[in-house]
């Protein structure tokens, strides 16, 4: 097989995700970016079953796409009802795209329990609404919705229900795994059987249900389905539909279809990840390909063989698909991570071993304590200046206070009273602020704006704590993760203590030093 088509239905399946609701500006970002990216259709919503998608079918029209087309989506006519009469399908029609997609039952269960209706009655509400809309010069695409329930159940209706929508002229009928409950031998063999009944091109639809989606797409594709459905990062109701990053990237590395362009496939993860940013979703670390861990390697023995060829541990090179190799530090690691981690840096160690043994040991005992530097490089980037002595400080300490104030209103105050040494200089300063983290910041950053003015660009952008041993309730250790960013970068922190306050503080100092740190190097 030559060409698979991708058919991305995010703005919609992808939408019926927990915790996802789009905007029309966002679902109109989103098109352009799918577009960039290479995707041939995608579906933008239900016309007339909302405000937002008709209003966003109706801007749409102004994009200028260079390649994807959308798609408009909704469901046959109702039972009893005359297709050029049915609301859904005129509504589908003043969409305004060139392709429409719509779905109808194809399991017998669903058509007796549902819809309540006679069977043959579901399979013309299939053909009439496929051919009204082909009289109207719109290519249309059946969503044969529960298909492989159905095909187990009873397989001759299931079968019936595709050659209706082939009879009244269908250009693809899409085989759904509504339920997400088919093992992936099962659709390949179930989508072989279809091609013997059907002469139609076929589409594959999967939900994650059972967590093969993806792969039951692969299988699909590979017993003959030329189109593809999906959604990025696979957002979509329940366990998610299937992943349409992975099934692009299978696709085009293992299986050496061409779905996307060599130059659009290095654009996968900053697609994935900008689509996730406007879901208001974190993208997750270790998904495949894209993920900040998908090519991240922990274990000495690992980054060790890494380094001297990347087949070792690695099954494609992340360049490929636009992500980063990286070398992650901690207790497990060895001298060789060190050194190349130091080169990421910008740190020259050059072979001195007993500086890589100093780091490594001062990584292992605060690991040990409860440190993570993980998810906080740029504290681990001030650990090794200052254990290889190229760190100086450009404060100290004296004392800090922290007071919270709860008034009878019920609103919560806090101020922060810090004593900094800056050179001979002391500098006594207080603050509030909405907690005592940000009292905190306020203060250190008011206390050293005179002698370091740039301090002033950065701020705080996330704070998170994690207790390290529930068991110690109130007493247990926490490490706080603060990031921060400026103008030009953003960069992660830590702190471990008892006491979350004093864990706060050793982040938020990390944080400030790296700071000015990276711009004394200006």
């Amino acid at each position: 097989m030559n060409k698979v088509e991708l058919y991305d239905t995010t703005l919609r399946d992808g939408a019926q995700s927990e915790g996802i609701s789009f905007s029309v500006v966002d679902k109109l970002k989103i098109c352009e970016k799918l577009d960039s990216l290479g995707i041939d259709y995608i579906e933008g919503g239900w016309p007339g079953a909302n405000p937002k998608d008709m209003d966003f079918f109706k801007k749409a029209k102004s994009l200028k796409l260079n390649r994807a087309k959308l798609v408009a989506f909704g469901s046959t006519r109702r039972s009893g009802t005359k297709a050029s009469k049915d609301r859904v399908l005129n509504n589908l029609l003043e969409a305004g795209t060139d392709i429409i997609t719509i779905f109808g039952k194809s399991w017998d269960l669903h058509v007796k329990e549902v819809f309540k209706c006679d069977l043959d009655e579901n399979l013309s509400m299939i053909e009439d609404s496929v051919k009204y809309l082909k009289s109207k010069a719109r290519s249309v695409f059946f969503d044969a919705e529960h298909f492989f329930d159905g095909y187990k159940d009873n397989k001759d209706y299931a079968i019936k229900c595709l050659k209706a929508a082939a009879k009244a002229g269908a250009d693809r009928i899409v085989l759904c795994d509504t339920n997400g409950g088919t093992i992936t031998s099962q659709v390949f063999e179930i989508v072989e059987d279809v091609k013997t009944h059907i002469s139609t091109p076929l589409g594959i639809h999967e939900h994650n249900d059972c967590d093969m989606a993806v792969a039951n797409s692969i299988a699909a594709i590979q017993a003959g389905c030329v189109q593809v459905q999906g959604t990025i990062n696979g957002y979509g109701e329940r366990c998610g539909n299937a992943n349409l990053v992975s099934i692009i990237a299978n696709l085009k590395l293992k299986l050496g279809i061409e779905c996307v362009s060599d130059m659009q496939l290095r654009e996968l993860t900053d697609a994935a990840r900008f689509i996730a940013e406007i879901c208001n979703m974190k993208l997750v670390d270790n998904q495949p390909f894209v993920g900040n861990s998908a090519f991240a390697h922990k274990a000495g023995v690992h980054i060790n063989a890494i380094l001297k060829n990347s087949r070792t541990y690695e099954h494609t090179d992340p360049s490929m698909v636009g992500n980063r190799r990286r070398l992650l530090i901690s207790e497990l690691s060895g001298k060789s991570t060190i050194l190349k981690k130091a080169e990421e840096m910008n740190l020259d160690l050059g072979k001195d071993a007993e500086k890589s043994r100093k780091i490594l040991k001062t990584i292992q005992e605060l690991e040990h304590q409860g440190y993570h530097f993980e998810s906080a490089e740029a504290s681990l980037e001030l650990l090794i200046n200052r254990v290889t002595n190229r760190f100086k400080n450009f404060f100290e300490l004296e004392d800090f206070r922290v007071i919270m104030e709860k008034r009878k209103s019920g609103k919560m105050s806090s101020e922060a009273t810090v004593k900094l040494k800056v050179g001979k200089e002391l500098e006594h300063t207080a603050s509030l602020g909405d907690g005592p983290v940000n009292a905190l910041d306020n203060a250190v950053r008011k206390a050293l704006k005179k002698f370091y003015p740039r301090i002033g660009e950065m701020h705080l952008t996330d704070y998170k704590v994690r207790v390290l041993d529930e068991k110690e309730g109130t007493a247990a250790k926490v490490r706080v993760l603060i990031q921060s960013q400026d103008k030009a970068d953003s960069w992660w922190t830590t702190g471990v203590s008892e006491n979350i306050i004093d864990a706060s503080w050793q982040a938020l100092v990390d944080s400030v030093e790296y700071k000015l740190f990276k711009d004394s190097k200006e």
